[in-house]
Protein backbone atom coordinates (compact mmCIF):
# COMPACT_ATOMS: atom_id res chain seq x y z
CA UNK A 1 0.00 0.00 0.00
CA UNK A 2 1.34 3.64 -0.85
CA UNK A 3 0.55 6.51 1.10
CA UNK A 4 -1.70 9.12 -0.61
CA UNK A 5 0.20 11.99 -2.29
CA UNK A 6 -2.41 14.91 -2.25
CA UNK A 7 -0.95 15.81 -5.48
CA UNK A 8 -1.57 12.51 -7.14
CA UNK A 9 -5.80 12.74 -7.26
CA UNK A 10 -8.27 10.37 -6.60
CA UNK A 11 -6.58 7.13 -5.13
CA UNK A 12 -8.49 4.13 -4.22
CA UNK A 13 -5.67 1.86 -2.33
CA UNK A 14 -4.47 -1.31 -3.29
CA UNK A 15 -1.08 -2.12 -4.61
CA UNK A 16 0.79 0.04 -7.93
CA UNK A 17 3.14 -1.49 -10.14
CA UNK A 18 5.10 -0.03 -13.31
CA UNK A 19 8.52 -0.69 -15.27
CA UNK A 20 9.49 -3.57 -15.87
CA UNK A 21 8.40 -5.35 -12.62
CA UNK A 22 4.65 -5.36 -14.42
CA UNK A 23 6.15 -6.21 -18.08
CA UNK A 24 7.95 -9.52 -16.48
CA UNK A 25 4.67 -10.05 -14.68
CA UNK A 26 2.50 -9.77 -18.11
CA UNK A 27 5.16 -11.76 -20.03
CA UNK A 28 4.96 -14.76 -17.30
CA UNK A 29 1.03 -14.88 -17.39
CA UNK A 30 1.32 -15.06 -21.21
CA UNK A 31 3.66 -17.83 -21.39
CA UNK A 32 1.55 -20.17 -18.61
CA UNK A 33 -1.60 -19.45 -20.32
CA UNK A 34 0.87 -20.57 -23.79
CA UNK A 35 2.34 -23.17 -22.39
CA UNK A 36 -1.25 -25.18 -21.03
CA UNK A 37 -2.19 -25.41 -24.73
CA UNK A 38 1.38 -25.83 -26.11
CA UNK A 39 1.24 -29.60 -25.90
CA UNK A 40 -2.02 -29.80 -27.34
CA UNK A 41 -1.08 -27.96 -30.93
CA UNK A 42 -0.81 -30.37 -33.99
CA UNK A 43 -1.59 -33.79 -35.09
CA UNK A 44 0.40 -35.51 -32.18
CA UNK A 45 -0.86 -32.92 -29.62
CA UNK A 46 -2.54 -34.36 -26.51
CA UNK A 47 -6.13 -33.79 -25.01
CA UNK A 48 -6.67 -32.24 -21.88
CA UNK A 49 -9.33 -33.56 -19.30
CA UNK A 50 -10.83 -30.48 -17.40
CA UNK A 51 -12.68 -31.02 -14.41
CA UNK A 52 -15.42 -28.07 -13.66
CA UNK A 53 -16.65 -27.38 -9.36
CA UNK A 54 -19.56 -29.53 -10.15
CA UNK A 55 -17.26 -32.32 -11.05
CA UNK A 56 -18.29 -32.03 -14.95
CA UNK A 57 -15.63 -33.56 -17.25
CA UNK A 58 -14.42 -32.22 -20.13
CA UNK A 59 -12.12 -34.03 -22.61
CA UNK A 60 -10.49 -31.72 -25.78
CA UNK A 61 -7.34 -30.15 -27.72
CA UNK A 62 -9.72 -27.01 -28.86
CA UNK A 63 -7.33 -24.29 -27.25
CA UNK A 64 -10.57 -21.90 -26.96
CA UNK A 65 -12.67 -24.91 -25.20
CA UNK A 66 -9.92 -25.15 -22.75
CA UNK A 67 -8.60 -21.61 -21.66
CA UNK A 68 -12.66 -20.89 -21.54
CA UNK A 69 -12.79 -23.65 -18.76
CA UNK A 70 -9.92 -22.33 -17.07
CA UNK A 71 -10.07 -19.85 -13.90
CA UNK A 72 -7.87 -17.32 -15.04
CA UNK A 73 -7.30 -14.05 -12.62
CA UNK A 74 -4.38 -12.59 -13.74
CA UNK A 75 -5.66 -9.01 -16.39
CA UNK A 76 -2.83 -10.12 -19.27
CA UNK A 77 -3.50 -13.89 -18.97
CA UNK A 78 -7.47 -12.80 -19.36
CA UNK A 79 -6.46 -11.23 -21.96
CA UNK A 80 -5.31 -14.70 -23.85
CA UNK A 81 -8.36 -16.26 -22.90
CA UNK A 82 -10.06 -14.05 -24.86
CA UNK A 83 -7.90 -13.72 -27.92
CA UNK A 84 -8.65 -17.69 -28.30
CA UNK A 85 -12.57 -16.87 -27.97
CA UNK A 86 -12.40 -13.96 -30.48
CA UNK A 87 -10.22 -16.52 -33.04
CA UNK A 88 -12.84 -19.15 -32.74
CA UNK A 89 -16.23 -16.82 -32.87
CA UNK A 90 -14.08 -15.17 -36.33
CA UNK A 91 -12.27 -17.89 -37.80
CA UNK A 92 -13.30 -20.91 -36.28
CA UNK A 93 -10.03 -22.63 -36.10
CA UNK A 94 -6.38 -22.07 -35.27
CA UNK A 95 -7.12 -21.46 -31.17
CA UNK A 96 -3.89 -22.77 -30.08
CA UNK A 97 -1.53 -21.23 -32.81
CA UNK A 98 -2.62 -17.62 -32.49
CA UNK A 99 -2.31 -18.12 -28.14
CA UNK A 100 1.45 -19.80 -28.40
CA UNK A 101 2.47 -16.87 -31.73
CA UNK A 102 0.84 -13.93 -29.28
CA UNK A 103 2.65 -15.17 -26.23
CA UNK A 104 6.06 -15.91 -28.03
CA UNK A 105 5.74 -11.97 -30.02
CA UNK A 106 5.13 -11.07 -26.28
CA UNK A 107 8.25 -12.61 -24.67
CA UNK A 108 10.51 -11.56 -27.42
CA UNK A 109 9.77 -7.82 -27.18
CA UNK A 110 10.39 -8.13 -23.77
CA UNK A 111 13.66 -9.17 -23.91
CA UNK A 112 14.26 -6.32 -26.70
CA UNK A 113 12.86 -3.75 -24.24
CA UNK A 114 15.53 -5.15 -21.59
CA UNK A 115 18.24 -4.46 -23.97
CA UNK A 116 17.04 -0.52 -24.17
CA UNK A 117 14.98 -0.79 -27.56
CA UNK A 118 11.54 1.68 -26.86
CA UNK A 119 8.35 -0.23 -26.99
CA UNK A 120 7.24 2.23 -29.57
CA UNK A 121 10.26 0.97 -31.95
CA UNK A 122 9.46 -2.32 -31.29
CA UNK A 123 5.10 -2.03 -32.25
CA UNK A 124 6.41 -0.01 -34.80
CA UNK A 125 8.28 -3.14 -36.15
CA UNK A 126 5.95 -5.59 -35.35
CA UNK A 127 3.57 -3.76 -37.64
CA UNK A 128 5.97 -3.50 -40.44
CA UNK A 129 7.07 -7.09 -39.72
CA UNK A 130 2.88 -8.45 -39.90
CA UNK A 131 2.33 -6.04 -43.01
CA UNK A 132 5.15 -7.35 -45.19
CA UNK A 133 4.52 -11.26 -44.00
CA UNK A 134 0.69 -10.53 -45.13
CA UNK A 135 1.89 -9.24 -48.48
CA UNK A 136 4.13 -11.77 -48.87
CA UNK A 137 1.94 -14.63 -47.84
CA UNK A 138 -1.16 -13.21 -50.70
CA UNK A 139 1.19 -12.89 -53.33
CA UNK A 140 4.06 -15.48 -53.35
CA UNK A 141 2.40 -18.32 -50.70
CA UNK A 142 -1.58 -18.84 -51.84
CA UNK A 143 -3.23 -20.52 -54.44
CA UNK A 144 -6.47 -19.91 -55.30
CA UNK A 145 -9.38 -22.63 -54.36
CA UNK A 146 -10.69 -22.48 -57.90
CA UNK A 147 -7.75 -23.60 -59.86
CA UNK A 148 -7.39 -26.06 -57.15
CA UNK A 149 -10.60 -27.72 -57.00
CA UNK A 150 -12.96 -29.86 -54.35
CA UNK A 151 -9.81 -31.85 -53.71
CA UNK A 152 -8.35 -29.22 -52.11
CA UNK A 153 -11.51 -28.33 -49.94
CA UNK A 154 -10.96 -32.09 -48.80
CA UNK A 155 -7.69 -31.35 -47.91
CA UNK A 156 -8.29 -28.10 -45.89
CA UNK A 157 -11.01 -29.86 -43.40
CA UNK A 158 -8.74 -32.75 -43.24
CA UNK A 159 -5.84 -30.34 -41.69
CA UNK A 160 -8.55 -28.96 -39.57
CA UNK A 161 -9.55 -32.49 -38.51
CA UNK A 162 -5.88 -33.59 -38.23
CA UNK A 163 -5.80 -32.63 -34.45
CA UNK A 164 -8.73 -33.93 -33.28
CA UNK A 165 -10.65 -36.76 -32.47
CA UNK A 166 -12.04 -37.22 -36.30
CA UNK A 167 -8.27 -37.08 -37.55
CA UNK A 168 -8.36 -41.17 -37.87
CA UNK A 169 -11.52 -40.81 -39.89
CA UNK A 170 -10.73 -37.90 -41.93
CA UNK A 171 -11.43 -39.83 -45.15
CA UNK A 172 -15.43 -40.11 -43.84
CA UNK A 173 -15.79 -36.73 -42.04
CA UNK A 174 -13.86 -34.56 -44.59
CA UNK A 175 -15.98 -35.30 -47.61
CA UNK A 176 -19.26 -35.06 -45.48
CA UNK A 177 -18.04 -31.61 -43.65
CA UNK A 178 -17.55 -29.90 -47.74
CA UNK A 179 -21.20 -31.57 -49.20
CA UNK A 180 -22.65 -29.96 -46.26
CA UNK A 181 -20.84 -26.37 -46.63
CA UNK A 182 -21.57 -26.41 -50.31
CA UNK A 183 -25.06 -27.14 -49.62
CA UNK A 184 -26.14 -24.38 -47.66
CA UNK A 185 -24.40 -21.83 -50.09
CA UNK A 186 -26.68 -18.57 -50.24
CA UNK A 187 -26.21 -15.00 -52.38
CA UNK A 188 -27.20 -11.83 -50.09
CA UNK A 189 -28.98 -8.91 -50.98
CA UNK A 190 -25.27 -7.21 -52.07
CA UNK A 191 -24.79 -10.38 -54.42
CA UNK A 192 -21.76 -11.53 -51.81
CA UNK A 193 -21.82 -15.60 -51.69
CA UNK A 194 -21.87 -16.43 -48.20
CA UNK A 195 -21.66 -19.86 -46.48
CA UNK A 196 -23.29 -19.63 -43.37
CA UNK A 197 -21.88 -22.30 -40.59
CA UNK A 198 -25.30 -22.35 -38.46
CA UNK A 199 -27.41 -23.32 -41.72
CA UNK A 200 -25.44 -26.76 -40.80
CA UNK A 201 -27.43 -28.51 -37.96
CA UNK A 202 -25.62 -31.23 -35.94
CA UNK A 203 -27.33 -33.63 -33.70
CA UNK A 204 -25.72 -36.24 -31.61
CA UNK A 205 -26.83 -40.01 -31.01
CA UNK A 206 -25.54 -42.33 -28.39
CA UNK A 207 -24.15 -45.81 -30.10
CA UNK A 208 -22.99 -47.12 -33.03
CA UNK A 209 -19.37 -46.08 -34.15
CA UNK A 210 -18.11 -42.76 -35.50
CA UNK A 211 -17.94 -43.57 -38.78
CA UNK A 212 -21.81 -44.40 -38.93
CA UNK A 213 -22.53 -41.00 -38.54
CA UNK A 214 -25.14 -39.57 -41.48
CA UNK A 215 -25.46 -36.35 -43.32
CA UNK A 216 -28.92 -35.68 -44.55
CA UNK A 217 -30.04 -32.58 -46.92
CA UNK A 218 -32.48 -30.52 -44.81
CA UNK A 219 -33.07 -29.32 -41.57
CA UNK A 220 -33.42 -32.29 -38.77
CA UNK A 221 -35.34 -31.53 -35.61
CA UNK A 222 -34.59 -34.04 -32.69
CA UNK A 223 -38.41 -33.35 -32.00
CA UNK A 224 -41.49 -35.71 -33.43
CA UNK A 225 -44.69 -34.96 -33.70
CA UNK A 226 -46.93 -34.58 -31.16
CA UNK A 227 -49.74 -36.79 -31.88
CA UNK A 228 -49.47 -40.25 -33.98
CA UNK A 229 -52.98 -39.28 -35.74
CA UNK A 230 -51.11 -36.36 -37.47
CA UNK A 231 -49.78 -36.89 -41.32
CA UNK A 232 -45.86 -37.52 -40.80
CA UNK A 233 -45.38 -35.78 -44.14
CA UNK A 234 -46.33 -32.41 -45.42
CA UNK A 235 -45.86 -30.97 -49.14
CA UNK A 236 -45.80 -27.11 -49.69
CA UNK A 237 -45.30 -26.14 -45.83
CA UNK A 238 -46.28 -23.22 -44.27
CA UNK A 239 -44.56 -23.32 -41.00
CA UNK A 240 -45.26 -21.32 -38.29
CA UNK A 241 -42.11 -20.88 -35.37
CA UNK A 242 -43.61 -20.15 -31.99
CA UNK A 243 -42.55 -19.46 -28.20
CA UNK A 244 -46.47 -20.13 -27.17
CA UNK A 245 -47.66 -22.55 -24.59
CA UNK A 246 -50.97 -24.48 -26.23
CA UNK A 247 -52.18 -25.79 -23.05
CA UNK A 248 -55.63 -24.47 -21.54
CA UNK A 249 -55.30 -20.74 -20.24
CA UNK A 250 -54.76 -20.55 -16.80
CA UNK A 251 -55.68 -17.86 -14.32
CA UNK A 252 -51.88 -15.85 -13.25
CA UNK A 253 -51.15 -16.10 -9.28
CA UNK A 254 -52.63 -13.35 -7.68
CA UNK A 255 -55.84 -13.10 -9.40
CA UNK A 256 -59.19 -14.36 -7.60
CA UNK A 257 -62.67 -14.59 -9.46
CA UNK A 258 -66.13 -14.54 -7.55
CA UNK A 259 -69.01 -16.82 -9.12
CA UNK A 260 -72.31 -17.09 -7.10
CA UNK A 261 -73.57 -19.22 -9.42
CA UNK A 262 -72.56 -22.83 -10.09
CA UNK A 263 -72.83 -22.29 -14.13
CA UNK A 264 -70.31 -19.62 -13.88
CA UNK A 265 -67.82 -21.30 -13.01
CA UNK A 266 -68.31 -23.83 -15.30
CA UNK A 267 -68.71 -20.89 -18.13
CA UNK A 268 -65.18 -19.64 -16.47
CA UNK A 269 -63.68 -23.12 -17.41
CA UNK A 270 -64.85 -23.30 -20.78
CA UNK A 271 -63.79 -19.80 -21.46
CA UNK A 272 -60.22 -20.94 -20.49
CA UNK A 273 -60.11 -24.04 -22.94
CA UNK A 274 -61.71 -21.31 -25.59
CA UNK A 275 -58.80 -19.11 -25.59
CA UNK A 276 -56.07 -21.35 -26.37
CA UNK A 277 -58.28 -22.96 -29.39
CA UNK A 278 -58.86 -18.83 -30.76
CA UNK A 279 -55.22 -18.60 -30.60
CA UNK A 280 -54.79 -22.22 -32.86
CA UNK A 281 -57.70 -21.45 -35.58
CA UNK A 282 -56.19 -17.85 -36.30
CA UNK A 283 -52.52 -19.49 -37.01
CA UNK A 284 -54.51 -22.25 -39.04
CA UNK A 285 -56.34 -19.53 -40.73
CA UNK A 286 -53.06 -17.28 -41.62
CA UNK A 287 -52.55 -20.67 -43.65
CA UNK A 288 -50.02 -22.47 -41.50
CA UNK A 289 -50.10 -26.53 -41.58
CA UNK A 290 -46.98 -27.19 -39.87
CA UNK A 291 -46.88 -25.81 -36.24
CA UNK A 292 -43.78 -25.94 -34.50
CA UNK A 293 -43.68 -24.92 -30.76
CA UNK A 294 -40.97 -24.33 -27.85
CA UNK A 295 -43.38 -24.88 -25.57
CA UNK A 296 -46.24 -27.62 -24.80
CA UNK A 297 -49.72 -29.04 -26.35
CA UNK A 298 -52.31 -30.59 -24.29
CA UNK A 299 -54.53 -33.09 -26.03
CA UNK A 300 -57.50 -30.56 -26.05
CA UNK A 301 -55.49 -28.58 -28.81
CA UNK A 302 -53.94 -31.62 -30.44
CA UNK A 303 -57.28 -32.41 -31.57
CA UNK A 304 -57.74 -29.27 -33.68
CA UNK A 305 -54.53 -29.58 -34.96
CA UNK A 306 -55.57 -33.40 -36.13
CA UNK A 307 -59.17 -32.34 -37.28
CA UNK A 308 -57.16 -29.64 -39.46
CA UNK A 309 -54.68 -31.95 -41.17
CA UNK A 310 -51.66 -29.75 -39.82
CA UNK A 311 -49.11 -31.09 -38.74
CA UNK A 312 -47.52 -29.74 -34.67
CA UNK A 313 -44.33 -30.28 -32.71
CA UNK A 314 -43.73 -29.53 -29.35
CA UNK A 315 -40.57 -28.62 -26.82
CA UNK A 316 -38.14 -27.70 -29.60
CA UNK A 317 -35.31 -25.67 -28.70
CA UNK A 318 -35.37 -22.04 -29.26
CA UNK A 319 -32.65 -22.11 -31.28
CA UNK A 320 -33.40 -24.26 -33.99
CA UNK A 321 -36.39 -22.16 -34.50
CA UNK A 322 -34.58 -19.20 -34.83
CA UNK A 323 -33.05 -20.67 -37.66
CA UNK A 324 -36.11 -22.37 -38.89
CA UNK A 325 -37.47 -18.94 -38.95
CA UNK A 326 -34.45 -17.51 -40.72
CA UNK A 327 -33.53 -20.29 -43.41
CA UNK A 328 -38.01 -20.33 -44.17
CA UNK A 329 -38.45 -16.54 -44.70
CA UNK A 330 -40.60 -16.71 -41.39
CA UNK A 331 -40.59 -15.15 -38.40
CA UNK A 332 -40.28 -16.46 -34.52
CA UNK A 333 -43.64 -14.95 -32.53
CA UNK A 334 -43.48 -14.74 -29.19
CA UNK A 335 -47.03 -13.38 -28.08
CA UNK A 336 -50.37 -13.03 -30.64
CA UNK A 337 -50.78 -9.32 -29.26
CA UNK A 338 -51.02 -6.54 -31.69
CA UNK A 339 -50.76 -2.69 -30.68
CA UNK A 340 -54.74 -2.76 -30.51
CA UNK A 341 -54.35 -5.36 -27.51
CA UNK A 342 -56.05 -7.77 -29.81
CA UNK A 343 -54.81 -11.83 -30.42
CA UNK A 344 -54.12 -11.63 -34.23
CA UNK A 345 -51.52 -13.85 -36.80
CA UNK A 346 -50.39 -12.66 -40.18
CA UNK A 347 -49.63 -15.32 -42.89
CA UNK A 348 -46.16 -12.73 -43.51
CA UNK A 349 -44.80 -14.48 -40.18
CA UNK A 350 -45.16 -17.93 -42.29
CA UNK A 351 -41.74 -19.57 -43.23
CA UNK A 352 -42.23 -21.58 -46.49
CA UNK A 353 -40.59 -25.12 -47.12
CA UNK A 354 -40.64 -28.05 -50.36
CA UNK A 355 -41.34 -30.38 -47.94
CA UNK A 356 -41.53 -31.39 -43.83
CA UNK A 357 -41.38 -35.17 -43.28
CA UNK A 358 -40.93 -37.51 -40.20
CA UNK A 359 -38.02 -39.88 -41.18
CA UNK A 360 -36.67 -42.46 -39.23
CA UNK A 361 -32.93 -42.42 -39.41
CA UNK A 362 -31.42 -45.78 -37.63
CA UNK A 363 -33.00 -45.70 -34.17
CA UNK A 364 -34.85 -42.47 -34.09
CA UNK A 365 -37.23 -40.65 -35.56
CA UNK A 366 -36.92 -36.95 -36.54
CA UNK A 367 -38.59 -33.82 -38.37
CA UNK A 368 -36.49 -33.03 -41.86
CA UNK A 369 -37.43 -29.53 -43.13
CA UNK A 370 -36.38 -30.05 -46.83
CA UNK A 371 -36.45 -27.24 -49.59
CA UNK A 372 -35.94 -24.47 -47.12
CA UNK A 373 -36.89 -21.06 -49.69
CA UNK A 374 -34.75 -18.05 -48.04
CA UNK A 375 -31.32 -20.80 -46.91
CA UNK A 376 -30.82 -24.13 -47.88
CA UNK A 377 -30.06 -26.39 -44.93
CA UNK A 378 -28.11 -29.70 -44.33
CA UNK A 379 -27.52 -31.96 -41.56
CA UNK A 380 -25.40 -33.99 -39.81
CA UNK A 381 -26.26 -36.67 -37.10
CA UNK A 382 -22.85 -37.82 -35.23
CA UNK A 383 -22.86 -41.02 -33.76
CA UNK A 384 -20.19 -41.94 -30.83
CA UNK A 385 -20.17 -43.84 -27.87
CA UNK A 386 -20.28 -41.34 -24.71
CA UNK A 387 -21.30 -37.76 -24.28
CA UNK A 388 -17.60 -36.76 -23.80
CA UNK A 389 -16.55 -38.31 -27.33
CA UNK A 390 -20.00 -36.51 -29.06
CA UNK A 391 -19.42 -33.21 -27.72
CA UNK A 392 -15.66 -33.68 -28.78
CA UNK A 393 -16.70 -34.80 -32.30
CA UNK A 394 -19.28 -31.67 -32.43
CA UNK A 395 -16.34 -29.23 -31.41
CA UNK A 396 -13.96 -30.60 -34.39
CA UNK A 397 -16.66 -30.71 -36.63
CA UNK A 398 -17.69 -27.23 -36.03
CA UNK A 399 -13.60 -25.98 -36.40
CA UNK A 400 -13.61 -27.96 -39.81
CA UNK A 401 -16.73 -26.59 -41.18
CA UNK A 402 -15.53 -22.51 -40.09
CA UNK A 403 -12.55 -23.24 -41.89
CA UNK A 404 -14.41 -24.46 -45.50
CA UNK A 405 -16.46 -21.45 -45.25
CA UNK A 406 -13.32 -19.26 -44.72
CA UNK A 407 -11.83 -20.75 -48.10
CA UNK A 408 -14.81 -20.91 -49.99
CA UNK A 409 -15.23 -17.14 -49.08
CA UNK A 410 -11.53 -16.31 -49.16
CA UNK A 411 -11.01 -18.17 -52.39
CA UNK A 412 -7.24 -18.45 -50.93
CA UNK A 413 -5.41 -21.04 -49.09
CA UNK A 414 -1.49 -22.21 -48.11
CA UNK A 415 0.28 -24.69 -47.38
CA UNK A 416 -0.21 -26.54 -43.95
CA UNK A 417 2.45 -27.74 -41.13
CA UNK A 418 4.34 -24.95 -40.34
CA UNK A 419 5.65 -24.67 -44.07
CA UNK A 420 4.23 -20.57 -44.33
CA UNK A 421 6.06 -19.98 -41.17
CA UNK A 422 9.04 -20.77 -41.97
CA UNK A 423 9.40 -19.34 -45.27
CA UNK A 424 8.09 -16.28 -43.33
CA UNK A 425 11.03 -16.42 -41.03
CA UNK A 426 13.42 -16.46 -44.32
CA UNK A 427 11.69 -13.68 -45.94
CA UNK A 428 11.48 -11.48 -43.37
CA UNK A 429 14.70 -11.93 -42.04
CA UNK A 430 16.05 -11.21 -44.78
CA UNK A 431 13.82 -7.92 -45.09
CA UNK A 432 15.23 -7.05 -41.88
CA UNK A 433 18.51 -6.48 -43.05
CA UNK A 434 17.26 -4.58 -45.96
CA UNK A 435 16.20 -1.65 -43.26
CA UNK A 436 18.95 0.51 -41.32
CA UNK A 437 16.43 1.85 -38.29
CA UNK A 438 16.19 0.25 -35.26
CA UNK A 439 12.93 -1.48 -35.88
CA UNK A 440 14.93 -4.26 -38.13
CA UNK A 441 15.58 -6.12 -34.55
CA UNK A 442 11.90 -6.05 -33.98
CA UNK A 443 11.61 -7.39 -37.22
CA UNK A 444 14.45 -10.25 -37.01
CA UNK A 445 12.14 -11.49 -33.43
CA UNK A 446 9.06 -11.51 -35.44
CA UNK A 447 10.58 -13.31 -37.48
CA UNK A 448 12.04 -16.35 -35.22
CA UNK A 449 8.45 -16.06 -33.25
CA UNK A 450 6.90 -17.33 -36.19
CA UNK A 451 9.38 -20.50 -35.46
CA UNK A 452 7.70 -20.79 -32.53
CA UNK A 453 4.90 -23.20 -34.63
CA UNK A 454 7.00 -25.53 -36.50
CA UNK A 455 9.16 -26.15 -33.54
CA UNK A 456 6.16 -26.93 -31.19
CA UNK A 457 4.78 -28.85 -34.10
CA UNK A 458 8.16 -30.98 -33.99
CA UNK A 459 8.57 -31.08 -29.90
CA UNK A 460 4.82 -32.77 -29.78
CA UNK A 461 5.93 -35.44 -32.54
CA UNK A 462 8.75 -36.48 -29.85
CA UNK A 463 11.31 -35.03 -32.96
CA UNK A 464 14.34 -32.52 -32.00
CA UNK A 465 12.96 -29.38 -33.01
CA UNK A 466 16.61 -27.43 -32.93
CA UNK A 467 17.49 -30.12 -35.65
CA UNK A 468 15.16 -30.05 -37.57
CA UNK A 469 14.88 -26.28 -37.64
CA UNK A 470 17.90 -26.10 -39.38
CA UNK A 471 18.18 -27.55 -42.37
CA UNK A 472 13.93 -25.84 -43.04
CA UNK A 473 15.59 -22.54 -43.01
CA UNK A 474 15.84 -21.87 -46.32
CA UNK A 475 14.02 -20.91 -49.71
CA UNK A 476 13.55 -24.82 -49.81
CA UNK A 477 11.02 -24.68 -46.82
CA UNK A 478 8.50 -23.06 -49.81
CA UNK A 479 9.45 -25.54 -52.53
CA UNK A 480 8.69 -28.27 -50.14
CA UNK A 481 5.41 -26.90 -49.06
CA UNK A 482 4.29 -26.61 -52.77
CA UNK A 483 5.46 -30.21 -53.38
CA UNK A 484 3.33 -31.44 -50.46
CA UNK A 485 0.36 -29.53 -51.47
CA UNK A 486 -1.82 -31.73 -51.22
CA UNK A 487 -0.86 -33.43 -47.90
CA UNK A 488 -1.15 -29.92 -46.30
Amino acid sequence: MFQRDPRAGVFLGGDRVSGQEIRDQNVTAALAISNIVKSSLGPLGLDKMLVDNIGEVTISNDGATILGLLHVEHPAGRIFVDLAQKQDKEVGDGTTSVVIIAAELLRRANDLVKLKIHPTTIITGYRLACKEACKFMMDQLSHKVDALGRETLINVAKTSMSSKILGSDDDFFAPMAVDAMLAVKTINQRGDIRYPVKAVNVLKAHGKSARESIYVKGYALNCTVASQAMKTRIPNAKIACLDIDFRRQRMHLGIQLQADDPEQLEGMRKRESEIVLERIRKILAAGANVVLTSKGIDDLCLKEFVEAGAMAVRRCRKEDLKRIAKATGGTMVSSLANLEGEETYEATNLGSADEVVQERISDDELILIKGTRTVNSSSIILRGANDYMLDEMERALHDSLSIIKRTLESGSVVPGGGAVETALNVYLENFATSLGSREQLAIAEFANALLVIPKTLAVNAAKDSTELGRPTQGWDAIRFGFAQWGHS
